[in-house]
């Protein structure tokens, strides 16, 4: 039998396991290139080199199994982070800011899926920026869902000011808002912004909900506010979508250039 230092570089190459053939393919060092530089002075052990390479660290394997592994880890990342963010704002449309805290509960897997991406070049910073990303967008958003839905499904209506109700909260007498629809029904609103019990009777602007689930918010609809908290919003998820890529970029580029630069 032929010793290892007799073996061809099509053995050799045959001996390593099929996924990281395709590793070695991906970043240029085929075996079409291994041959080429076999040919070449010192050539049979500088591909040893190379293949050592993967014969005996275990992270070529998952850092280049293509566009599996360096991929998939920061792809699970994000359709989790996604996922909890979606399921959070649609919970604020029915609990509030209650949301919130189911959001706090999800980051807990979010930051223990962001610890298990692989540890290439800028890797810690990326994963402060994603997780950092999605908190904004969970707390931002369960406490501005109500006034986003409003101010998409929102109508501006002329309403009347009806008696308001009174309740003590915290030994304070406190006195909420009430307006009569067009079709006599009579809602308390959102939030009080204004001496209403001074003004029963008094026609006024209103936004409401045409399916109900909301209460009137007193006001026009640029009055319900959640502009510029939309905008921080969609800014932090630009940035939870583009951090990963960015990573995986950065780790291929590097994983390429350790690759030919043991060549």
């Amino acid at each position: 039998m032929a010793g290892k230092d007799e073996r061809s570089v099509d053995e050799l190459f045959a001996e390593l396991p099929e996924k990281w053939q395709r590793a070695l393919e991906e970043v240029g060092m085929g075996l079409p290139e291994l041959r080429r530089i076999a040919a070449g002075p010192d050539g049979m052990q500088r591909v040893r080199r190379i293949l050592s390479e993967f014969s005996t660290d275990p992270r070529p394997a998952r850092m280049s199994d293509g566009r599996g592994s360096l991929v998939w880890p920061w792809a699970r990342l994000v359709l989790v982070a996604v996922a909890s963010i979606v399921v959070c704002l649609l919970l604020g449309l029915f609990i509030g800011k209650t949301a919130g805290f189911v959001g706090v509960v999800l980051g807990v897997l979010v930051i223990w899926l962001a610890f298990k991406t692989p540890d290439t070049r800028g890797v810690p910073a990326a994963r402060f920026v994603t997780v950092a990303a999605y908190f904004v967008i969970v707390l931002i958003g369960t406490s501005f869902a109500n006034a986003w839905y409003l101010q998409l499904r929102g109508e501006q209506q002329t309403v009347t000011l009806a008696s308001p109700t009174h309740q003590w909260t915290h030994g304070t007498r406190q006195t909420y808002c009430r307006v009569r629809l067009d079709d006599g029904s009579v809602h308390e609103v959102i939030s009080n912004k204004g001496n209403c019990a001074d003004r029963v009777g008094q026609k006024t602007t209103a936004v409401v909900d045409p399916s109900g689930h909301y209460d009137p918010s007193l006001g026009t609809k640029s009055d319900i506010g959640g502009t510029v908290e939309g905008y921080v919003c969609l800014g932090a998820a630009v940035v939870l979508l583009l951090t990963p890529v960015t990573a995986v970029a950065v780790g291929r580029r590097d994983r390429e250039r350790a690759l030919r630069a043991v060549a």
